[in-house]
């Protein structure tokens, strides 16, 4: 993870210990996974749109999962997957969609 932290610029925003991190920058979304019988391959490229009515994804001629979804979709997705997942939110950030700001206002009036 150090790896990505410095080439990136920043701490992953969601980590799951031994299993999966994200990392959110205003250019790219990045993604780890820990899949040992997909060791150094890509799975999916994924694309945040926060207009993507639903989560989609579509393979391209080389099997490449190209994947469009919104930050909130995104989110539940990991929740799905990985319920244990720890979400970072940098005190600075701006909330990139409506659904984020609303629930950064309630994760401050729980803290």
């Amino acid at each position: 993870m150090q790896e990505y932290s410095r080439r990136l610029g920043v701490e992953p925003c969601c980590v799951v210990e031994g299993a999966y991190a994200l990392w959110r920058t205003d250019q790219v979304n990045l993604s780890i996974s820990v899949k040992p019988d997909a060791v150094g391959t890509l799975r999916h490229l994924g694309f945040e749109d926060p207009a993507a009515p639903y989560a989609s994804t579509e393979r391209d001629l080389n099997g490449i999962e190209w994947e469009r979804f919104t930050e909130e979709q995104q989110r539940a997705e990991i929740e799905r997957l990985w319920p244990q997942a720890r979400f970072r939110v940098a005190a600075d950030a701006a909330p990139r969609t409506k659904e984020a700001a609303k629930r950064r206002r309630r994760a401050a009036r729980v803290e």
